[in-house]
Formats: structure tokens, sequence, C-alpha cells
């Protein structure tokens, strides 16, 4: 709970430097959540198992030729899931997420992948499992996720990286498709964080283990501390890099950041996986604005 505060406190705080920030610059804005895309896509896909490297999936987006043989899946995959992307930045602000737009959605991520299961929930007897998790039988699936959904916007006291996580967890936990639930559900997290008047969040590949690890948590005692540490993490994370461009700082790596200053580099790491400094991770690489 602690840790939670002190996360909410942060997001506020940044939340409001960014509204200040953002005014008369609306075009920038456009240009940093275009130029995110494939950083988003391939982290999303890159949780999923996807071979795809950041830079192929840049290349991908850009119609560039690949050094080496992709699989056609691998390939819609990246594609579908940039042009869901795009189409939750347009859509938040002006549509409620229910369950028909996100049938859409799911039809968008799969329907020249898998057509048979594309923009449906699972049917009779479709069950999956996900690791030790067995999802819960397909006859509750949609009164469940009107539920879910519900019980998110009814949530007026709760903060939002509460909210996000929970929902995040429950949405996972019930899997309502066959294929595509994980990065369905991270497009929603954004759907909402958007509507709601927040930056979207990147969850990284390199934070898999201690994302599995939150459904785990959940699936076993039905907590949302890890999920939530995440979301926290996440939202200052893009909040830091938004500031960064949107009040001029100068961009450096934190590596050089620590050479100037003459401080530790590893130290410097530390906090900013922590999110105590204003650090962001950007293609891999961890910055910092002077």
């Amino acid at each position: 709970m602690k840790k939670l505060l002190k996360l909410a406190k942060l997001v506020d705080t940044l939340r409001l430097r960014y509204h200040r920030a953002i005014t008369g610059k609306e075009a920038l804005v456009v240009l940093l959540r275009e130029a995110e895309v494939a950083d988003h896509v391939y982290n999303s896909n890159a949780i999923e198992n996807s071979t795809l490297t950041l830079e192929e999936t840049e290349k991908i987006l850009l119609e560039l030729e690949l050094s080496r043989y992709v699989s056609e899946r691998e390939l819609f995959e990246a594609k579908n899931l940039a042009r869901v992307m795009e189409y939750v930045e347009k859509q938040a602000p002006a549509r409620e997420l229910d369950t028909t737009l996100l049938l859409s959605l799911h039809e968008m991520l799969l329907g020249n992948i898998s057509k048979d299961i594309a923009g449906r929930f699972r049917q009779p007897n479709e069950y999956v499992r996900v690791g030790t998790h067995i999802a819960p039988d397909p006859k509750t699936l949609l009164p469940t996720m009107h539920d879910i959904l519900a019980t998110y916007r009814g949530d007026t006291a709760s903060h939002i990286i509460a909210r996000i996580a929970r929902l995040h967890l429950a949405f996972e936990h019930l899997h309502p498709f066959v294929d595509g639930n994980g990065r369905i559900g991270r497009v929603m997290n954004n759907y909402l964080l958007i509507r709601d008047g927040y930056v979207p969040i990147n969850i990284k590949f390199m934070e898999r283990t201690q994302y599995y690890e939150a459904f785990k948590e959940y699936d076993r005692a039905g907590m949302t501390r890890v999920m939530e540490d995440i979301v926290g993490r996440a939202l200052c994370n893009s909040y830091h890099r938004h500031l960064a461009y949107l009040e001029g700082k100068q961009i450096v790596t934190l590596a050089s950041y620590a050479k100037s200053k003459r401080l530790s580099h590893p130290n410097l790491i530390n906090k900013a996986k922590r999110q105590t400094i204003e650090a962001f991770l950007e293609k891999g690489t961890w910055k910092i604005g002077m």
C-alpha cells in the first residue's frame, strides 16, 4: 500500500506537469505517440514470444526489406497490432469501451491471421490454459466481461494505477479469446488510460518475469500489488519521456549523464528502474532530460 501511494502521488504530479506542458504543443504530442508505436508493438509481441527484434519491427512498419526470413504470421502480428494501437489513439477520447469494441479490436488484431477465431469470444468447449491456470468456462465470458468493465467504470475512489492493474489482471484471468488475450489486454489498458486523460503505457519485454509473477499473485491470492508496481512505474516512465521532449530538455543517455555528473551509472540504473529519477527507457536505452 505504501508503494502504491508513493507511485500514485508521483503520477499525479507528473500528470499535472504534462497537461501544463502540452499547451500549444499538440503537434509534438502526436509525433511522440507516433514515434513510440514500433516500441510498443515490439514489446507487446515479444512478451507473446515473437522472434522479431525492435529494429525488424520498425522496418516492417516502414515496409522496408528485412535481412532474414520472417514468417507471414509475425509480419501480420506487427502490422495488425500497430493498426490497432493507432485506432485506439483516435477512438479512445470519443467512444466508451464495451464488449462490441473489444471484439472489433480483436478482429483487427487477428483478422488475416486466424479468421476462424478473430472477433469473437471463446465458444462452448473452447478452453485455454496459461501455465497452470485454466481460464473459466466460456459460458461465463460475456457477463463476466461486462462486470469487469462496469467495475472499472464504477470505481471512482481508487487511483488509476489500482484500477488499471485490477482490470488487466481480471481480463487476463478470464482469457476471453482463444488467442490474442495478452495483446488485447495491454491495448485495453491504454484505451482506458487515454480516455481518462493519462498517457499510454508500454509494458516492457524485459519485465516479462515480473509481469507473469503478477498473474500468479492474482490467480493464487487475488492480490494486485505486483501489477500495481508495473503499471505505476510504466506510467511514470511514459510521463518522464513525454515531459523530457515537451519541456525542451536536452536528452542524453543515462550513461552520458552519469559520466558528466560523476555519478555511479549502475546506481542510476537502479533508480531509473524504480522511477525515483526522471529517466525513461526508449528503444532499449535508458535516457534522461537535462
